[in-house]
C-alpha cells in the first residue's frame, strides 16, 4: 500500500493541503480538484471537521487519494484511518505515531527539519518524509544538503511554498511532492471558489512539471534536402552543426537527414521528472510511444515521444 500511495504522490508532485470549517464544503472541494486534475488532498486535523470531511470524500470519491495532517496523537490516526485517509503526515517526528502506523500498514510522513531528526527516521525504516517548515529552514537547498549523508531519503515540503517558488523545489530529484494552502485557502473553501481552485491546481500542475523549449525539429528526405535548408537558415545567421542524423542550427531548430518521427517534425521540451510529465499528460489525452523511451543510468526515463501529433509534430521530452 505504502508504494502505491509515496507512487500516485510522486507522479501528481504538488498535494493541496487544506483545513475546512464546514464538512458540508468537503464534496464541492474534492470536485475542485479532480476538476484540476489533482485526485489528492491532505486535511489538517487543525479543525473539527476534517475528520468527517474525510468521510465525506471518501464515500463521494472513493478512487481519491486522501492524507491526514496536521496528526499529532494515534488517537487521530485512528480516527483518520476509519473515515477513509490513506496516509498520515504529522509536523513533528513522533516514534510512536511512526510505529503505530507501520503496523497498522498505513504510510506515513513525518516532518523534519534537522540531520539528528532525519537520522532518527531512518533508523525507524523511512525514506519518505516531511520537510516542514521549508522555507524557514533553508528551502531546497537545505533538503539537497541533508541528502548527502542519507541518499535515500526523499522529501515532501511544505511551508512557505508558493506558485512563485514552487519549480525551485520541482527541480530537486529529492522532492517527491511539494503540499501547501495557495491552492485551497481556507476562505476560498468557505465562499466555496471552485473555479479559482481548479485554477490554481491546473496552474500548480504546469508549474511541477518544468515545462522548457528545447527545439523544433523539422523532416527532410535526405541529407541533400537538409543541407539546402540548413544554408537558407544560415542567411539569418544561424550557424549550422553537421551531426550523423541531423543538422542543429544555433541548437534552436534540428533539421533531420531522413524523415523522423511526426509528420512534419517533432518539438522538444525539457522537464523536470519525465515519468511525472507522462502521468500528467496522460490524463490529458496523450500516451508515451513505449518504443522511444530511454533510460537513464539510474534507471530513469530519460527520453520518450508521445504517440500524439500536434499540427504534424511529434512532442519529445527530455528530463532536464
Amino acid at each position: 500500500m505504502s508504494e502505491k500511495v509515496y507512487e500516485t504522490i510522486e507522479n501528481l508532485g504538488v498535494v493541496p493541503v487544506v483545513s475546512i470549517n464546514d464538512a458540508d464544503r468537503s464534496e464541492g472541494l474534492a470536485q475542485a480538484l479532480i476538476e484540476g486534475g489533482i485526485p489528492c488532498v491532505e486535511i489538517t486535523f487543525r479543525t473539527a471537521a476534517a475528520e468527517e470531511s474525510i468521510r465525506r470524500i471518501n464515500k463521494a470519491f472513493p478512487d481519491m487519494l486522501i492524507g491526514a495532517g496536521t496528526v499529532l496523537t494515534i488517537e487521530q490516526c485512528e480516527a483518520a484511518i476509519k473515515a477513509g485517509a490513506s496516509f498520515i503526515v504529522s509536523p513533528g517526528l513522533d516514534p510512536e505515531i511512526v510505529k503505530w502506523c507501520q503496523a497498522h500498514d498505513v504510510p506515513v510522513i513525518p516532518g523534519v527539519c534537522t540531520a539528528s531528526e532525519v537520522q532518527k527516521a531512518v533508523s525507524l525504516g523511512l525514506e519518505v518524509l516531511k520537510f516542514f517548515p521549508a522555507e524557514a529552514s533553508g528551502g531546497v537547498r537545505m533538503v539537497n544538503d541533508l541528502c548527502g549523508p542519507f541518499p535515500k531519503v526523499k522529501f515532501m515540503c511544505t511551508g512557505g511554498i508558493n506558485l512563485l517558488n514552487l519549480a525551485d523545489y520541482a527541480a530537486s530529484t529529492k522532492v517527491i511532492s511539494v503540499g501547501g494552502s495557495w491552492m485551497a485557502k481556507t476562505d476560498m473553501i468557505e465562499k466555496q471558489q471552485w473555479k479559482e481552485i481548479t485554477a490554481l491546481c491546473q496552474q500548480s500542475l504546469c508549474s511541477v512539471q518544468g515545462f522548457k523549449f528545447i527545439h523544433f525539429g523539422i523532416n527532410t528526405p535526405c541529407f541533400d534536402d537538409a543541407c539546402d535548408a540548413a544554408s537558407k537558415f544560415w542567411v539569418f545567421g544561424m550557424k549550422p552543426d553537421v551531426r550523423s542524423a541531423s543538422t542543429f542550427m544555433d541548437s534552436s531548430i534540428e533539421i533531420m537527414h531522413s524523415m523522423f518521427k511526426g509528420k512534419c517534425g517533432h518539438v522538444g521540451f525539457f522537464c523536470f521528472d519525465v515519468e511525472r510529465s507522462l502521468s500528467y499528460l496522460s490524463s490529458r489525452g496523450f500516451t508515451v510511444d513505449s518504443d522511444s523511451i530511454k533510460l537513464d543510468e539510474k534507471g530513469r526515463i530519460k527520453v520518450a515521444y508521445l504517440k500524439q501529433e500536434i499540427a504534424g509534430f511529434a512532442i519529445h521530452l527530455v528530463r532536464a
